[in-house]
């Protein structure tokens, strides 16, 4: 968060919508200055604050559409912070099980996995 922006990373507030073509050209502009990181839900001025999105429903999908147009590999990563879904140091347990994302299923997570989360 303290990093300035360039042209290998982007800050962008988008906290309720961010348009399609207009992300397709930042990644476009990042990708064509060797590779970065745009980052969705984060004030682009200084000091910056964590201010969350809804810019994108389905991620997933919209990756498929980057990767489309684009035709190269992009990721997304979603980052909790210390305002997130759940407690630090606290698991959220359903139906007598802790889960997690596995690509596009759900799985329970290993001992080792909750371990993480508790330690």
């Amino acid at each position: 968060m303290a990093e300035p922006e360039g042209e290998h990373l982007e800050f962008k507030e988008a906290k309720e919508n961010f348009p399609f073509e207009k992300l397709l050209k930042y990644c476009a502009a990042l990708a064509n200055e060797g590779g970065g990181k745009m980052i969705l839900g984060v004030t682009d001025k200084r000091p910056r604050a964590i201010v969350g999105t809804n810019a994108f429903a389905e991620p997933a999908r919209t990756v498929a559409d980057l990767v489309e147009r684009l035709r190269l590999k992009v990721e997304c990563e979603e980052t909790p912070h210390a305002g997130g879904s759940r407690p630090i140091g606290m698991a959220v347990e359903v139906d007598g099980a802790f889960w997690m994302r596995a690509g596009e299923a759900l799985r329970p997570m290993t001992q080792d996995e909750l371990r993480r989360i508790v330690l």
